[in-house]
């Protein structure tokens, strides 16, 4: 009989239709192969199942498999589990079939099980042959309906995991290293208790799949966990690679298997066919009205989606130029109707229309040249021939269609709200505006004229940049010449539309000022500055309180005078983001830019198992768009109306500067489509730093959407995303990593840190104001989710976020530290014997000390290469400390600035707050005690500690030069690893004598 066996790894399904009526489905999966039948598990209430268990065919008669089809029927089990709905199906002709080491997961179509039957979304399988001996076919599945199967399912959850060593053959003891045996499939995180394998039933339960006998290589797609042990987190929170098939071909392992035909300009992306109509013009239309007149417009009609142009005012030979785009996936009919209609205040009237066959439709493909538009005569519904022509062009094409980016989109505004604009939708590339610092230094003011001859005047200067108000400190002056000196720091964006206004005030009383002139200077006329050169000082005359305008200070005069020095400061890099995770750092002067390192190309994919943001006609659904920014540039995907599963595709390029810098893509869902005023809500957003991705290898995974939420974390979701990342000059970017990260401004002269965030703050508010203004406009939420404004603001998860961080930092110190106690209580005295011999090698040869240092680093390096992280890093919940938070520190970080809390609230996280730094004052006083004794060695506070550590001084100086340097280390090293037998339980000698040094805790009150 013949070893050879069909096998087929179920893995998982995308974008199910939901058949239960509350927008879900519980599915599971039937194979027919040969007259064999199988069965997989029922996943309750969940659009994208995950399987992941492999079944095993027998293959009768080798030679007639080119002549046999696998099926695979997906259906949906209904409650009361006598009966169930199809799902979909997929056919696999037995021709394509491949070895198991060709086999990848393939996410095949689904096809409609009947003929009134609909279906929708993706079934992911491997299919492949295998001869392995040692693998056996699985157990036929009995005519058994769904209760029974749920049923048995349910009794094998309750067998306990003892037996599952004894469900093993003893044929597995001799295989090789490295093999792997499938036994169980990853678990859904909503029922963790119903998703276990048949491997771990009870021997006598009737149904087995022969899944524990099974050997399989690992799965595609993969869960990927990106840290130690220390960090690890829940699987449902892992990053997923997958294997998708993009315009450059299919990616595996980051290798892109190039297909036959010629990869398209969006490699990075899904190819996605859409049916393009563009509407040119339309003339000699008859007229309709009672006047004579005509208002024309164009309804562009593909099943039940529908594109309208603007209507023209009196108009009989009218010009739109407008395209339209549907979603070839979407498209429900066979027939295109174009209908030229007159606008009415009641209703609309018909002028003509036309007909397309959809079928005729012809392709094209860049780089062709623009289909030709043509001329067609209209015709009534009735298909008879009517005075009027239109003018259109009609092409399927891909995303790659350079009329792609101004297209109206069937899948951002369909059938949801035609009366909401669709320029709100479209994706955008954005700029953000060229940022520089402004410093001004206010030096002194002369002949300051007071009202009040009885008071010294209380002196300062306030300084405005729009928003932006800082103030000099105040001097008292009795010369009526004030004295400051003060360098004040402000951010201004080009073009510098604003004026820098200069105030001299007098403070009289609380909340009283006496303003004694003021100075109006245009942004545009200050001096700009590269590096840290000397701007020459200008005198400035104090203009009256009434001035307003610029010409009207120039004409008056005025004898007070201010002096400063101004200047743009372009040497600086104006962050906008975190310093941890930057995606620029170039100074603002262009002239000091570098040639760029390389190119960043991203394809965002797609969006899988979004939560419902919005409720729209009883159902919970979502209008979602992503947002992508690192550099200067951010860009804005369509918004996808309506989706839970929205496909984007779209591709973008940007140029690297810096391998140190961060990519941010967030996911958010918009509010422009209910046009209720709320704002765009964060869905969860990715960060991916490009020094951590190899050059030229395509990342393709699925990211989760993770979310801190005043009940904790939650997955709002998946991201997938292609990335890579291109190097033009490995030279230039391996000499990057010797220099600064930030411009040289920043060490000449350094911001301090209370400057850097609220010039941060500033910043972030001018890029959310220019951004908003565009069309579509990205509001300012959204600003400050992309670029982490309130990451400043106390937290007590991050708190105790970071010292676990440092102390998961100092652990590998703390392990060698243990690690040479033990040498030295001699635990293990072969490894102590081992120290002691190495311990005397380099004694005898100390030339050798820093080459075995260096040595044994390189070989940690090279032993470690083998581990080394493939995958960019995510997301984590476990470093975030945000699995194991309270909910009232959560519901603390999650409060405004100032707070809206109750007193008796604020009063218990303020004593909460008390507690925990009085543990740190604790650590702080104790760290400066030590401190303090190792001054009171030589101080002469204690008279007789420092007349006996100077005369150690003494001796320990004539006996080190006396005798030679390797002697003393001998003894010392000796002494220090003595045997156990030969210590004591009492402090040493030294520890004694310094611990009774005097610290100056007694002084402090």
């Amino acid at each position: 009989m013949s070893n050879l066996k069909l096998g087929v790894e179920v893995v998982s399904a995308h974008n199910l239709l939901p058949k239960d009526g509350q927008g879900s489905s519980s599915a599971f999966v039937e194979l027919h192969f040969d007259g064999q039948k199988f069965r997989t598990t029922v996943k309750e209430k969940d659009l994208n199942p995950y399987w992941n268990e492999t079944f095993y065919f027998n293959i009768s008669n080798p030679d007639e498999l080119p002549n046999h089809t696998l099926e695979v029927h997906a259906y949906h089990s209904n409650k009361n589990g006598h009966s169930k709905s199809s799902l979909g199906k997929v056919r696999i002709a037995g021709t394509s079939f491949v070895p198991h080491s060709d086999a990848v997961v393939f996410h095949y179509p689904l096809e409609r099980g009947g003929i009134f039957s609909r279906s929708r979304g993706e079934l992911g399988m491997k299919v492949f042959i295998t001869d392995d001996p040692y693998i056996r076919s699985s157990n036929p599945l009995p005519e058994v309906d769904s209760s029974s199967y749920i049923n048995s399912r349910s009794a094998q959850v309750q067998a306990p995991d003892e037996q599952v060593p004894e469900l093993i053959p003893d044929t597995f003891s001799n295989r090789k290293k490295g093999s792997r045996r499938t036994f169980h499939h990853l678990p859904n995180a909503n029922y963790p208790q119903k998703h276990l394998d048949s491997s771990i039933a009870a021997p006598q339960q009737p149904i087995n799949y022969g899944v524990n006998q099974i050997r399989t290589e690992p799965n595609d797609p993969r869960m990927v966990r990106m840290y130690s042990n220390l960090s690890s987190q829940p699987v449902e929170y892992a990053l997923k690679e997958t294997s998708p098939v993009l315009g450059g071909g299919r990616v595996i392992g980051g290798r892109v298997l190039r297909a036959d035909k010629p990869a398209s300009t969006y490699d990075l992306v899904e190819p996605m066919q859409f049916l393009f109509v563009r509407v040119v013009k339309a003339r000699d239309l008859p007229s309709k009205d009672i006047t004579g007149s005509l208002d024309p417009y164009v309804e562009v009609r593909v099943g039940n989606y529908r594109g309208v142009t603007n209507h023209f005012e009196k108009q009989q030979n009218p010009e739109w130029n407008t395209v339209f785009a549907y979603s070839k996936d979407r498209i429900q009919s066979s027939v295109m109707e174009v209908v030229v209609k007159d606008k009415d205040m009641l209703k609309d009237d018909f002028v003509g229309m036309v007909r397309f066959d959809l079928h005729e439709v012809p392709t094209r493909v860049p780089p062709d040249s623009p289909l030709a538009p043509e001329w067609y005569r209209l015709e009534s519904k009735n298909g008879e021939k009517k005075k009027g022509e239109l003018m259109l062009a009609v092409w399927m094409g891909t995303q790659a269609d350079e009329a792609y980016p101004d297209a109206w989109h069937s899948d951002t505004a369909g059938p949801v709200d035609a009366s909401v604009p669709f320029s709100l939708f479209r994706s955008k590339v954005y700029h953000s505006p060229r940022l520089w610092y402004v410093r001004v230094n206010v030096i002194e003011a002369q002949d300051l004229v007071i009202a009040e001859k009885t008071r010294f005047p209380d002196v300062y200067v306030k300084v405005q940049i729009g928003n932006q108000v800082l103030r000099t400190k105040r001097v008292q002056t009795q010369t009526m010449n004030a004295l400051w000196n003060e360098d004040l720091m402000f951010v201004a964006a080009e073009p510098f539309e604003d004026h820098l206004i200069l105030s001299v005030e007098d403070r009289i009383g609380p909340n009283k000022e006496d303003v004694f002139g003021r100075v109006i200077i245009p942004l545009n006329t200050v001096e700009k500055r590269a590096d840290n050169r000397i701007v020459h000082s200008r005198w400035f005359n104090l203009q009256k309180p009434s001035a307003t305008d610029v010409e009207e200070t120039k004409k008056v005069k005025f004898a007070s005078r201010l002096h400063l020095r101004i200047c743009l400061d372009g040497g600086y890099h104006v962050l906008d983001e975190s310093t941890h995770c930057s995606s620029d750092l170039r100074p603002t002067a262009k002239q000091l830019w570098k040639p760029s390192i390389g190119v960043l190309e991203l394809g965002i994919l797609s969006a899988d198992g979004l939560h419902p943001m919005k409720t729209r006609d009883g159902r919970g659904t979502s209008d979602t768009y992503c947002v992508a920014k690192y550099g200067h540039k951010w860009v804005r995907t369509r918004t996808i109306i309506d989706s839970m599963n929205p496909k984007y595709n779209e591709q973008y390029t940007w140029e690297v500067f810096d391998p140190a810098t961060v990519l941010t893509v967030g996911v958010f869902d918009s509010s422009h489509v209910d046009s209720n005023g709320n704002k765009d809500v964060r869905i969860g957003k990715v960060r991916i730093r490009l020094s951590t991705l190899e050059t030229g290898r395509v990342y393709t995974h699925s990211y989760p959407l993770l979310v801190l939420h005043p009940s904790g974390v939650k997955k709002m979701g998946e991201l997938h995303l292609a990335i890579r990342f291109s190097c033009t000059s490995m030279v230039n970017m391996m000499f990057l990593y010797s220099r600064p990260p930030l411009p040289k401004m920043h060490y000449v002269r350094p911001l301090t840190i209370m400057q850097q965030e609220m010039l941060r703050h500033q910043a972030v508010n001018i890029v959310a104001a220019r951004l908003s203004r565009a069309e579509p406009p990205l509001r300012k939420e959204v600003v400050e989710y992309m670029t982490d404004a309130d990451s400043h603001l106390w937290s007590m998860r991050r708190s105790k976020a970071n010292f676990f961080r440092l102390m998961s930092v100092f652990n590998g110190l703390f392990a060698v530290g243990k690690w040479f106690g033990e040498v030295c209580m001699w635990k293990n005295p072969i490894t102590t014997s081992l120290v002691h011999a190495l311990f005397v090698m380099l004694m005898c040869f100390p030339e050798l000390i820093l080459p075995t240092v260096f040595l044994y680093m390189f070989l940690i390096g090279i032993w470690n290469y083998r581990y080394r992280p493939k995958y960019p890093p995510h997301m984590n919940t476990r470093i975030s400390y945000a699995d194991a938070v309270h909910p009232d520190e959560l519901d603390e970080e999650f409060d405004t600035f100032p707070t809206s809390k109750s007193s008796d609230l604020i009063r218990m996280r303020y004593d909460r707050l008390r507690s925990v730094a009085g543990r740190i004052q604790t650590v702080v006083g104790d760290v400066a005690s030590q401190g303090e004794r190792i001054q009171a060695l030589l101080s002469w506070r204690d008279p007789r500690a420092t007349a006996i550590f100077v005369t150690f001084c003494l001796v320990a100086s004539i006996v080190l030069y006396v005798t030679p340097f390797q002697v003393l280390a001998f003894i010392a090293g000796f002494y220090v690893m003595r045997h156990p037998r030969f210590r004591h339980k009492l402090p040493a000698v030294p520890l004694n004598f310094f611990r009774r040094l005097p610290a100056r805790t007694d002084s402090m009150l």
